[in-house]
């Protein structure tokens, strides 16, 4: 279930505050905060019911935590605490960015202004036409360090810390599979033909027979856009498609997806080296931060390949066969909700969209969300069967 807009802009504000100013309990500086804004209190289903503050009050309550902030960050007061929470909060809030736009998407309303022609349609992606990327890249594996260096900056707790795994050789695929890829599936029946999926996976389909932002006009498949139906584009990923789908499209095309640890290796490792950001070797090479306004071609952005392997950060989320769970010797930050309370059933994904702010990724960063999870930018890659 998503979140109503302006629910997502107070909790914004109110994670913020919360985090930095209001850890001794000091009272909030907008009435019933805590009452509307707090996600591990407030339950999601009665987020869309609750009388929240009109858009200009919530607005308002931002702008004066964001300049508490600003003043903070300018004081001889500023605690290295402080600034944890503050990058904490500031990752928090670029999460919840990506989630105004795949909500504005799953809805079918219009898209934010800033991709809108005057005319009021959507703009047309940047012209990046660059076709497939076919094939496989072979990995050795062997001895790797699986989650986040201690050298880094800020990482998020699920991330912490690098320890050593055994991976065995592996292919593969140099890009994401595509919209045609998919239809491919669909038309040979995969959503009918039970044995493709799982258990939870078949209960979840009923009678689907094809993705969620899909329709049939005529002979061919159109996918929506917001508010705009446009033909299928066939070198473009397949995006919005769950974990269960992402399963039952390997099963039918003889493949397997990644291991969390097999997509991360093959993201960092280059010249022997682990990299969290190795794209900044590519001056900035994604499609990250609405950069084209949507997913491009899978064989765009060739100058940020990954040892032959394209667009492994942005695009969109990558499903990886994983349960999301503890890393050995984990301990929660702080904000215990962020991690703890999602281990075991949730599903890890990695590399981020086309909405996602770059500077939140790393090769180790982790989302996850639960299988059957369909509103999101997401797609995948696949392995081939050992």
């Amino acid at each position: 279930m998503l979140n109503p807009l302006l629910w997502e802009i107070g909790h914004v504000a109110w994670f913020m505050e919360n985090w930095v100013f209001r850890r001794d309990g000091a009272p909030s500086i907008v009435d019933h905060a805590d009452e509307l804004y707090n996600s591990a209190t407030v339950a999601q289903e009665t987020r869309w019911d609750l009388d929240l503050h009109r858009r200009a009050t919530t607005k308002r309550y931002m702008q004066d935590v964001l300049d508490k902030v600003l003043t903070l960050l300018d004081s001889p007061t500023l605690t290295s605490t402080d600034v944890f929470h503050i990058a904490y909060s500031v990752g928090h809030e670029q999460m919840h960015d990506e989630a105004f736009t795949y909500t504005l998407q799953w809805h079918g309303w219009s898209a934010p202004p800033g991709m809108l022609t005057p005319e009021g349609q959507v703009r047309a992606l940047e012209a990046r036409d660059a076709g497939p990327a076919l094939g496989d890249v072979a990995f050795s594996g062997g001895p790797f360090q699986l989650g986040a260096s201690r050298d880094e900056t800020f990482v998020f707790d699920n991330e912490k810390w690098a320890h050593e795994i055994e991976l065995a050789p592996f292919a593969m695929a140099r890009a994401a599979v595509t919209q045609a890829d998919f239809a491919a599936f669909v038309d040979d029946e995969g959503y009918a033909r039970a044995g493709f999926w799982c258990d939870a996976g078949r209960a979840w389909k009923a009678d689907r027979t094809h993705p969620v932002m899909w329709r049939r006009t005529g002979n061919t498949w159109e996918v929506r856009r917001f508010d705009n139906w446009r033909p299928l584009h066939p070198h473009r990923p397949i995006s919005h498609v769950n974990w269960f789908e992402a399963q039952a499209y390997c099963r039918w095309a003889g493949r397997r997806l990644p291991t969390e640890a097999e997509w991360e290796y093959a993201a960092s490792m280059h010249d022997g080296r682990k990299w969290s950001r190795p794209w900044t070797r590519a001056r900035g090479e994604l499609n990250t931060d609405w950069d084209a306004m949507g997913c491009v071609d899978v064989g765009a952005y060739e100058p940020a390949d990954a040892e032959g392997c394209r667009q492994l950060m942005g695009n969109v989320w990558e499903w990886t066969a994983d349960a999301f769970g503890p890393f050995p010797g984990f301990t929660p930050d702080p904000y215990a909700d962020y991690s703890v309370p999602w281990f075991g059933d949730h599903m890890v994904l990695k590399g981020g969209s086309w909405a996602t702010c770059e500077n939140l990724l790393r090769t180790t960063y982790r989302n996850y969300f639960l299988p059957h999870r369909n509103d999101l930018f997401a797609g995948f890659r696949t392995c081939a069967c050992t």
